[in-house]
């Protein structure tokens, strides 16, 4: 374990300590107030923690930036894929490093990543000839005569001045990562500090309330009664009256020590002259501000909710909001809170690590690669069980991926035994044209078409020619294509993404991006798909616009659903328009 004496060379750092010196952060004791904010106004915390939550669920890898600004994943086995896998130590220590950053980023603006050689550190959380990776907190590091100490399991370890021009790959890095104020940029900013106001509002609001909830004067008032002019007395004072003041504390004490007792529940009791008031009466000590002071604090947690980078629904809630909407809400969410900060963590560890290291090893393109960030596992497609009943009845999908997709294992299938039981069943119904005995009824006079003409409209039952299936089947497979096409140029794909989706079949894309229903129109992933269903529908003696919906709910259904078509799904799709008469 490091000593309090131990240095840290922060070589690979850009802030060594005359940059420190020179820099003039300024005033950031705002960050202070930030931090007793998150301790103390739930809201605050809660919004912090959702964003950590979900920044821990990113994946970072190594990609390369092309000539056209894409980003494409690094082959495996490369060296930037390498130095990315090590950081923190793999994938679960950068997933707590990306959810510490969550919470530093959205409160102060601001952290500190410390990398130190295990081979000094001896960490037994570490590899031995790898780092020992720490995220620390604005209060961790700080700043005396140009100097940084950073606080490390209760150490003070000093960070001398380094020298940026000559790297070591191995040497320990001190790495400052902030949210760059808009008007100075070497300053932090956050959305907690424009609302540092109104949360100190809110706290005085919060204070307020718990004073009305805890009066008991306020809430229950002083009931008159005409009975003689006296104060009730306590036994030991014999005739002496109390002093109206003394009995309030008194009561108020009470209540305040022990709010279950009946001193905080019933009024206070006062007996004046009977010639005074004619009954029993009330007298209340309620303000208007009172009730003011809670709309007030629901005003001052929507204001806070509409100040966040996230949508206001996430903080004052989504009870009336239906699952398409809170799923819009949750990726606008990931949109807007999460990937500026991960793209913030990433950019530090591109040009304070990756790109050192990799220059430092004389590599041609290191200024190419970098670190970045994957958030599609926290994109989980919604209403998914019920698409997946719809697909298992039209069979294409097994009932294992039916089981998957209804949260059910394959431990729930049905034994064989069962299955038998259920097909014997079937079985044993009675059939309609056996009789009592068991003899074959005869079969009832049916009107026969003695006709040898063509029918004009197919029978029901004979279902679809192979030449409509095979033009519905071409029809569906065009849509596809022209969607996936459409798709790989709208917010599901992100841009570092596209090249990679270019190689892929234009048909099968929708599996691999989530859509809702909702973004199927607004994306018009179908337009102009079905232009030529009308001289289909009059080729086969069937319903234009009845093919048309029918075709349009099958293929969105696919799309939101994340599946594949079949050709064996293609009669169930003309069903309901086989034998309608064009």
């Amino acid at each position: 374990m490091a000593t309090a004496q131990q240095q840290l060379t922060a070589a690979a750092s850009r802030y060594t300590s005359r940059k420190i010196r020179g820099r003039g952060i300024g005033d950031q004791s705002w960050q202070g107030r930030a931090y007793d904010m998150y301790h103390s106004v739930p809201e605050v915390r809660f919004a912090a923690s959702w964003i950590s939550n979900l920044m821990s669920g990113v994946r970072l890898y190594a990609g390369r930036r092309t000539d056209d600004g894409t980003i494409e994943a690094a082959p495996p086995g490369h060296r930037a894929a390498e130095i990315v896998s090590q950081i923190c130590g793999g994938v679960d220590g950068q997933a707590k490093m990306l959810e510490a950053f969550g919470k530093h980023l959205t409160v102060p603006g601001e952290g500190w990543i410390v990398v130190r050689p295990n081979s000094e550190v001896l960490s037994p959380y570490s590899p031995e000839d790898g780092h020992d990776w720490r995220v620390l907190s604005v209060k961790e590091v700080r700043q005396q005569s140009g100097k940084l100490t950073a606080e490390i399991d209760g150490d003070d370890i000093p960070i001398p001045e380094g020298d940026p021009e000559k790297m070591d790959p191995n040497g320990p890095v001190a790495i400052r990562v902030w949210e760059p104020d808009p008007e100075r940029a070497i300053e932090a900013d956050s959305p907690v500090r424009s609302a540092l106001e109104l949360l100190e509002e809110l706290i005085l609001l919060n204070a307020t309330v718990k004073a009305i909830a805890r009066s008991r004067i306020t809430g229950r008032g002083l009931l008159l009664i005409p009975k003689g002019t006296r104060f009730p007395s306590t036994g030991t004072q014999g005739d002496a009256e109390d002093d109206l003041i003394e009995i309030f504390m008194q009561i108020a004490e009470t209540a305040i020590r022990d709010p279950e007792s009946a001193a905080a529940t019933v009024p206070i009791l006062l007996e004046v002259p009977a010639d005074t008031i004619a009954d029993f009466k009330l007298i209340r000590f309620e303000s208007e501000f009172d009730e003011l002071a809670i709309k007030l604090r629901e005003e001052a947690i929507r204001r806070f909710a509409t100040g966040l980078e996230i949508p206001a629904e996430i903080l004052t809630g989504t009870g009336s909001v239906n699952h398409w909407g809170q799923w819009t809400i949750n990726s606008e969410g990931i949109r807007l809170g999460v990937e500026p900060k991960c793209r913030t963590v990433a950019y530090c560890l591109t040009q304070q690590w990756l790109r050192p290291i990799l220059e430092s090893e004389r590599d041609p393109e290191w200024h190419r690669w970098l670190v970045w960030y994957d958030t599609s596992p926290l994109r989980v497609r919604t209403n998914r069980s019920e698409t997946a009943l719809q697909a298992y009845d039209r069979g294409v999908i097994s009932a294992e991926a039916l089981r998957r997709e209804t949260g059910f294992d394959d431990s729930d299938a049905p034994s064989d035994e069962e299955i038998a039981e259920r097909a014997g069943a079937t079985e044993d119904e009675e059939d309609p044209t056996t009789g009592d005995d068991g003899e074959t009824l005869p079969d009832p006079d049916l009107p026969v078409d003695e006709t040898e003409g063509e029918p004009e409209t197919l029978p029901a039952s004979s279902g679809p020619p192979d030449g409509l299936l095979a033009a519905t089947d071409a029809l569906i497979w065009s849509a596809l294509t022209a969607a996936g096409k459409t798709l790989r140029n709208t917010p599901a794909c992100p841009r570092s993404e596209r090249a990679k989706y270019r190689e892929i079949t234009p048909a099968v894309v929708h599996t691999m991006l989530p859509v809702d229903f909702e973004q199927t129109e607004q994306w018009r992933l179908l337009d102009g798909a079905w232009a030529h269903v009308p001289e289909v529908a009059a080729r086969y003696g069937i319903d234009g616009e009845c093919l048309t919906l029918s075709l349009d709910s099958y293929v969105r259904g696919l799309i939101v659903a994340g599946m594949v078509h079949e050709y064996r799904a293609t009669p169930s799709v003309l069903l309901s328009c086989v034998g309608l008469a064009a």
